[in-house]
């Protein structure tokens, strides 16, 4: 294999040794020495850690990945037919289907095998629960059940948590979307009151999962404060779980291996599983979820669909959600909707499908209960999905303080200089207080996201300085790792312990102990107090500033989001969106109006083959 181009992008940090390593590998186990083919297999393998599930030829053909420099030629993909040869005649590439280590398609999009296996896998079985809808509703006893627990509304507009419920009962999977404070877990809590009606006294096993463990504990308790309100039995009520699990616990993690105990063999023992923050899971993980869920159970997801995608490789949820099929249902599922409720039931005629498919089982939810129809917030956040830069920039700089505030900031200098201010007053009272319960409400009004990690704008940068600031206040004395008042975000499951990543802790003395021993308290389920010796913690940091990857599932009051001085490829209008809905009351953003344009115009583009096998089948 010719190694010049691949060894020149490693070089300038494009491609990164396992990239090179890779695509060495795959050349010698063909014995290839096509640079096309090294090329391919070197991008495919960098494509996948940056979130892209695969590699599409067709869109990287003749583009040129390293401009001219220093008198070396530019490194430029071949075009496409040139590719597809050298690829259609290597022994490691195959055709979807095949069991080799990459997979083309007829679409031209290459992949590594396991990528190939999960998106083909996900995709059978989201399409296999279209194909028959759940028997034996009880159709009477559902609309009473929906009489009951959706009562008309004011605006006589229709209730599409309602729907949403229709949806549950009568389909095998049932994605929920919306944004923060549309009742998502509101409306699930109702469907399975509804759910454990329809079961007339038999055992109706339901799984509540979540894909990190701070999302399991906020799943747990916004169900437990909704059973409250429920218009039902109290053995309905009783009947309706509370114990929530990760993913991976649900699964049962088969340790040493990418396995689960929990598979298509080994099926969960559940009639019911609902999973919420479905944007955070990615495409492996959601893969081996629904081989594991039974054919006959309901999957219920919810998620906001204008969030971050996940970490990991795929934006399931968004390619579940695709936007340009919203609102739109087939003409026998709106009639089941108008038996069931009663009331007349329509959609513009463009929104009518023939038959039956995945839009019958997607239901967005729009109407806020947090953000207000006067919300600046709210109204920031859609101006920013529909990526309307000129109105956003209108709002933020027009809003006098009313929730928004806008502040231009170019340089580390003046940041700083800010930030100082900022962080006195925003943490001033949680140091304040010798009671850690107070100390963790207080701390939860106020936070600084960063989009990055490093770099003058960055987390560790911010952090460093709140440390000083605070020190020099008289506020923390950070002479040694543990102090009084640090506080610090779990960033690793630890199911002994009941410790979860994204969990914050604060660090204090134990109330009337009489001594100087500091312990890092957490905030507990049914809001008791749990403390732990800060040596027992798992991995862990300090969190004066965090990402807005790691605060997604958090709510604070107020947030100062951090822009970076630059543009970079994590800044997009879903990490915005995600950041600014973080708060409750007011969010201020800083930074220059060119990155904050630029992130408007921006939006997160996976490469993947879902979207097409879920909406072309």
């Amino acid at each position: 294999m010719d190694n010049n181009k691949i060894t020149r992008l490693f070089k300038t940090g494009y491609l990164s040794e396992l990239d090179i390593h890779f695509a060495r590998f795959l050349a010698n186990l063909s014995g290839s020495d096509s640079s096309h083919f090294g090329l391919a297999a070197a991008l495919v393998s960098n494509v996948t850690v940056n979130g892209d599930v695969c590699l599409d030829l067709s869109s990287w053909a003749e583009t040129v990945v390293l401009e001219q420099r220093d008198g070396e030629e530019p490194v430029i993909c071949p075009e496409l037919a040139v590719w597809q040869e050298a690829l259609h005649t290597n022994d490691v590439v195959g055709k979807p289907g095949d069991f080799r280590p990459l997979i083309l398609d007829e679409k031209n999009r290459l992949y590594l095998y396991r990528y190939w296996d999960y998106e083909n896998k996900l995709s059978n079985a989201i399409l296999r629960r279209l194909n028959e809808d759940i028997k034996g509703v009880d159709t009477a006893l559902l609309k009473e059940s929906l009489k009951r627990l959706f009562p008309p509304n004011k605006e006589g507009d229709a209730d599409w948590q309602k729907i949403a419920a229709i949806t549950a009962a009568f389909k095998k999977i049932c994605v929920i979307s919306g944004g923060p404070g549309t009742g998502k877990t509101f409306t699930v809590t109702k469907i399975l009151s509804l759910l454990i009606e329809q079961s007339k006294g038999k055992n109706l096993n339901i799984l509540l999962s979540a894909p990190t463990g701070k999302a399991v504990a906020k799943l747990s308790e916004s169900i437990r404060e909704v059973k409250s309100t429920l218009n039902c039995s109290d053995v309905i009520i009783d009947s309706i779980p509370e114990n929530t699990y990760t993913i991976h616990r649900m699964l049962k993690t088969m340790q040493g291996s990418p396995y689960f105990f929990h598979n298509s063999e080994n099926p969960l023992p559940a009639d019911v599983v609902v999973v919420d923050e479905a944007s955070m899971v990615d495409l492996a993980l959601m893969s081996k979820l629904l081989q594991a869920v039974p054919p006959n159970a309901r999957l219920i997801l919810l998620g906001d669909r204008d969030q971050l995608a996940s970490v990991e490789a795929g934006s399931v949820l968004g390619d579940i959600c695709a936007r340009e099929q919203a609102r739109s249902f087939s003409k026998d599922f709106c009639h089941k909707i108008e038996q069931v409720t009663g009331e007349a039931f329509e959609l513009p005629a463009n929104r009518h499908r023939k038959k039956p498919g995945l839009y019958d089982t997607i239901i967005h939810l729009k109407r806020s209960y947090r953000f207000t129809a006067d919300s600046k917030i709210g109204e920031l956040s859609r101006t920013i999905n529909l990526g309307n830069v000129v109105e956003s920039m209108r709002l933020l700089k027009d809003s006098d303080g009313e929730g928004l505030t806008w502040e231009e900031i170019d340089s580390q200098q003046d940041l700083f200089t800010a930030l100082a201010t900022c962080i006195v007053e925003g943490y001033t009272a949680y140091l304040k207080t010798e009671d850690p319960e107070t100390a963790l409400e207080y701390f939860n009004r106020f936070i600084i996201l960063c989009a990055v990690n490093f770099g003058p704008f960055g987390v560790v940068s911010v952090n460093r300085l709140a440390e000083q600031v605070l020190n020099q206040q008289g506020l923390i004395n950070p002479d040694s790792q543990w102090y009084r008042g640090r506080p610090v975000l779990i960033t690793r499951n630890d199911y002994n312990l009941g410790l979860y990543n994204g969990d914050i802790g604060i660090t204090l003395r134990s109330p009337g102990s009489g001594n100087n021993e500091l312990y890092v308290f957490f905030s507990g389920t049914s809001g008791k107090l749990r403390r732990f010796s800060p040596h027992r913690l798992p991995p862990h940091e300090t969190v004066y500033a965090m990402t807005v990857h790691k605060s997604q599932g958090s709510e604070f009051e107020h947030v100062l989001f951090v822009l970076p001085d630059r543009d970079y490829p994590v800044l997009t209008r879903e990490l915005l969106y995600t950041g600014i809905t973080r708060a409750k009351k007011s969010v201020s953003i800083w930074g220059t109006e060119n990155v904050l344009s630029t992130s408007i115009s921006k939006r997160i583009d996976r490469t993947s083959g879902l979207r097409d096998a879920l909406w072309e089948s």
